[in-house]
């Protein structure tokens, strides 16, 4: 894979495989996650998110908070996510868990119009996928003007508490909302959680952050991307704008 500029109005960037021209722009179904993915990493929810979580584990099982905060990144490494390991090893009930940590201050996502100019353009069918709740993917597609862009929100509920990446919940998604993989795009700030939908025929998109761990493989975020991602980019609006601009969706650079 090569990559190459997209006509961007502030430098979004796409890969694509060489000899296999993409039709972003003809597909059925376009599925975002939602943190990091929607709105920009630098409002660092996550941050707010990642203490409360720290916090809930303290109080719950009695203990100091970094130690709380070192049995949260155990699990997430074991499990995939910090509420996974609470349940399998503590019984935790998930809705108090999940009602406790995204009580945070939404006010650092502010209205992004491009984003939603990009969305009311943007055919077929749109739907978050987040590891999250409705009540919070809510909170935030208020914040940012976009709500009523999007049909269906299937979160961690809809999944059973079976979190990204894990290819379970993906076929329950597709299930329940009759979308075809092969006419479908899984836009999303975490490498691995495409590899699922790149094995069931989905275009993929990997919105690339400065975190290290949502990567590819055990690459860093700015590394080289694995072959289940055909799209790279920076900034999803300025994608978004390119799909919709540009004269092709493939790198405008001949593959080395």
């Amino acid at each position: 894979m090569t990559e190459g500029r997209t006509p961007a109005r502030r430098g979004g960037e796409t890969m694509a495989n060489p000899g296999e021209p993409s039709t972003l722009r003809d597909a059925e179904t376009w599925i975002f996650d939602l943190d990091n993915t929607l709105y920009p990493a630098r409002c660092n929810l996550f941050d707010q998110v990642d203490q409360r979580m720290g916090q809930f584990i303290s109080e719950r099982l009695g203990l100091p908070f970094d130690e709380a905060r070192g049995l949260q990144k155990q699990y997430f490494r074991e499990y995939g996510t910090t509420l996974t390991g609470l349940i399998a090893q503590h019984g935790v009930d998930p809705h108090a868990f999940l009602e406790f940590v995204h009580d945070i201050d939404y006010a650092p996502i502010q209205p992004d119009s491009q984003l939603a100019a990009a969305l009311e353009r943007l055919p077929g069918r749109k739907l978050i996928y987040t590891n999250g709740t409705v009540a919070h993917a809510e909170s935030v597609v208020g914040r940012l003007g976009v709500a009523h862009h999007f049909d269906v929100i299937f979160d961690i509920h809809a999944a059973n508490f079976v979190p990204k990446p894990k290819p379970a919940p993906y076929r329950v998604m597709v299930e329940a909302h009759a979308i075809r993989p092969e006419s479908a795009v899984m836009v999303e700030d975490i490498a691995k959680n495409l590899l699922a939908p790149a094995e069931m025929g989905m275009r993929t998109v990997w919105v690339r952050t400065e975190h290290a761990w949502s990567g590819p493989g055990e690459k860093d975020a700015g590394g080289p991307p694995d072959d289940h991602i055909h799209h790279v980019t920076d900034d999803l609006t300025d994608f978004l704008h390119a799909v919709l601009e540009g004269p092709s969706d493939a790198p405008d650079e001949e593959p080395d």
